[in-house]
């Protein structure tokens, strides 16, 4: 998603199936389902899931809709097929990637905060409503700065002999927001340590109703609350937004 692509989605992607498993987002992605089968005008087929990542959120929309994901890391791709190997995954730039072809729903469930600038996400809410189908919605799944707050997770997981041990420092910085990852993996007696960090957007609320209002959306919205508690080391809290915004019928 962003110019320099992050560790995590490049050279450590490998580590996403031992920290973490599709059951884990299964009650979360289910209610993003539900959402997007509520909300539209239209009966929903078909679903384009933008950023799609190692295609966790997908294990359980495949179930509801007929999947295509779309990201701009081959490695999480390559994840992402193995996982759900009837899905269509393609790669691209959520930005200006072009298919062709329309869906009954998009869905970015989070990825979208990887994007920096209110530029880049108005481009990427325009580029998804020019693949809906009329009637049909957008889900954005964000934070916004209004609800941020610094907190600290951990993530840890083990498999055919190696051990591997995330820590995630979330930290607001005015307009912006700063995401920490330190990596523990150990193999027997060798520990390696790795580390990155990228740089987000912190939009105010009322920005990402601008968002949607200008690419012509009927707009709701939800909040999300303990999607992350799980994995929450000491007191915090992680507050997403769900933005859902209906292309009308008439366009």
């Amino acid at each position: 998603m962003t110019e320099r692509q992050w560790r995590p989605y490049t050279d450590l992607a490998w580590t996403e199936p031992i920290i973490t498993s599709p059951e884990d987002y299964a009650e979360e992605t289910g209610r993003f389902a539900e959402l997007i089968k509520k909300n539209s005008a239209i009966e929903v087929k078909s679903l384009l899931h933008l950023g799609c990542g190692a295609g966790v959120n997908d294990w359980t929309f495949k179930r509801h809709f007929r999947v295509t994901g779309v990201d701009i890391s081959p490695e999480m791709l390559r994840l992402a097929r193995k996982l759900n190997p009837g899905v269509r995954y393609l790669k691209g730039d959520v930005r200006d990637f072009e298919l062709g072809e329309k869906f009954d729903a998009v869905a970015v469930p989070e990825s979208i905060v990887h994007l920096r600038t209110e530029e880049e996400v108005r481009r990427t809410v325009a580029n998804a409503v020019g693949h809906l189908n009329p009637g049909g919605v957008l889900l954005v799944g964000t934070y916004v700065r209004e609800d941020y707050r610094e907190n600290n997770f951990v993530y840890t997981g083990s498999r055919d002999g190696i051990e591997v041990t995330v820590f995630e420092n979330n930290h607001p910085a005015g307009e912006t927001c700063e995401t920490t990852v330190v990596y523990l993996i150990r193999r027997g007696e060798k520990l390696e340590v790795h580390h990155d960090s990228f740089t987000g957007g912190l939009f105010p609320l009322e920005t990402w109703r601008g968002f949607f209002r200008e690419a012509g959306l009927e707009t709701g919205e939800e909040k999300l609350e303990g999607a992350y508690d799980r994995f929450l080391a000491g007191e915090g809290e992680y507050l997403l937004r769900l933005f859902i915004g209906r292309r009308p019928r008439r366009t």
